[in-house]
């Protein structure tokens, strides 16, 4: 097209413009159709457990197996997730059989029939290992169990869902200072140690699993629209906007106690980012108009918190420590394929072409230097040299399919239905 053929459109913007956007799009898509099936096939031919049923706890950085590696209920949700979600967009039936795999394993192994919720772990032939009630863990699992109910319609799982829901709000639920506490014993008493991870501060509440519960509960509400649940909701987001976002920086306060004092020192880019797009679809899911304004205005503001963990090279730096003024010179997988949707996100409300040129840079990021292109998937992250972090699994209690297969189906979503309209 020569500059005189350019079109203007009734949005000021020239045809031209919109035409190189659309091209940007289908690129972009056809691209992440084809890491969709990349990221699944790895799963679907490497952890699938032959022996002991459900799926490998562990493979490292080196794709050598552990068949007597513990296995996590985090990481079955989150193979449950992937699946029935890929298998709603494509139809593929090897992902329906694959999600019925993870969902045969959370309902047979890591559901607590006695005490109500799940365990944290189980060891290779599905005996309890970890038997303490993780409330992130939970939200994972109402995640998963209504994602399978879209997928496959059945009834079982949405029970599942709506009952794990109920232990979540009957134990976890702080009726004094409102949120969620972290973790219980099996029988929901109170315990010394909350922690996900060592990593992590011993706080009673955090950042993490109320992000988690969000997501889940706006999930659930797709299939099951209960008036109490949605209150929950609209809660969570609000707690989030009023307690969790800091004001002056629009980054993440991490940990809390029960009054919501802050209780850490550092900023998660990725999860800035990976908020910043989930609040809206909490929003969205409960179809409030006037929260999901606000929320919007928020989005905008953390996905710009997030951007100056940018480097260069499009990749996301992993943390920053406030204290000591010390960037944490890593980029893990997770909060790239975060960012990937984020911005994209970004670019939807904002319609500023430079969050979709940063949207797409992240993917570039990842196809540059995460790909493990001799045997698929992503590697859990690289140094700031760019160096492997091959101390860190490709599989295990925390690497799973479900932030890379997620950010391919947001956007490949997203773009459809763009290209629809």
């Amino acid at each position: 097209m020569k500059a005189s053929d350019t079109i203007i459109t009734s949005s000021g913007i020239s045809r031209s413009s919109m035409n190189r956007t659309e091209k940007k799009l289908i690129e972009y898509k056809s691209e992440l159709d084809q890491e969709l099936e990349n990221i699944l096939n790895y799963w679907m031919k490497f952890t699938v457990d032959k022996v002991n049923g459900g799926f490998l706890g562990r493979i490292d950085h080196a794709d050598k197996t552990y068949p007597d590696a513990p296995k996590g209920s985090v990481l079955n949700s989150r193979i449950l997730w992937s699946f029935s979600a890929a298998y709603s967009l494509t139809k593929r039936p090897e992902y329906l059989e694959t999600a019925e795999r993870a969902f045969n394993y959370l309902k047979n192994y890591f559901l607590d029939e006695e005490y109500g919720g799940l365990y944290w772990t189980v060891d290779c032939e599905g005996r309890p290992l970890d038997q303490k009630k993780q409330i992130y863990a939970l939200a994972f699992a109402v995640y998963g169990l209504s994602e399978f109910y879209k997928a496959s319609g059945d009834e079982s799982a949405k029970l599942s869902a709506i009952t794990l829901y109920g232990y979540t709000v009957l134990y976890s639920y702080d009726d004094l200072h409102g949120g969620y506490i972290e973790a219980f014993s099996r029988n929901w008493k109170e315990i010394g140690d909350l922690r996900l991870s060592d990593k992590d501060a011993n706080e009673r509440k955090s950042m993490n699993t109320h992000l988690h519960l969000l997501e889940a509960f706006a999930n659930l509400y797709k299939i099951w629209p209960d008036e109490n649940l949605k209150d929950e909701i609209k809660l969570l987001i609000n707690i989030f906007l009023d307690r969790i976002i800091a004001r002056d920086t629009y980054h993440l306060s991490l940990f809390f106690d029960d009054e919501w004092k802050v209780k850490s020192q550092i900023i998660s880019y990725g999860h800035d980012v990976e908020a910043a797009w989930l609040l809206g679809e909490a929003a969205t899911s409960i179809q409030d108009k006037v929260l999901l304004k606000r929320v919007n205005d928020y989005s905008l503001s953390l996905t710009n918190a997030a951007a100056e963990g940018l480097d260069e090279d499009g990749g996301l730096w992993y943390e920053f420590e406030i204290e000591s003024g010390k960037m944490i010179k890593q980029k893990h997988w997770w909060p790239q394929a975060e960012a990937m949707i984020g911005f994209f996100n970004a670019w939807q409300i904002s319609e500023d072409e430079k969050y979709l040129d940063q949207s797409i840079r992240s993917w570039q990021f990842v196809q540059n230097y995460l790909l493990d292109k001799d045997y698929g998937e992503w590697k859990w992250g690289v140094n700031e040299d760019y160096s492997t972090m091959d101390t860190e699994d490709k599989v295990g209690i925390w690497k799973c399919p479900y932030h890379n297969s997620r950010a391919c189906i947001e956007i490949i979503e997203r773009i459809s239905g763009l290209i629809r309209e």
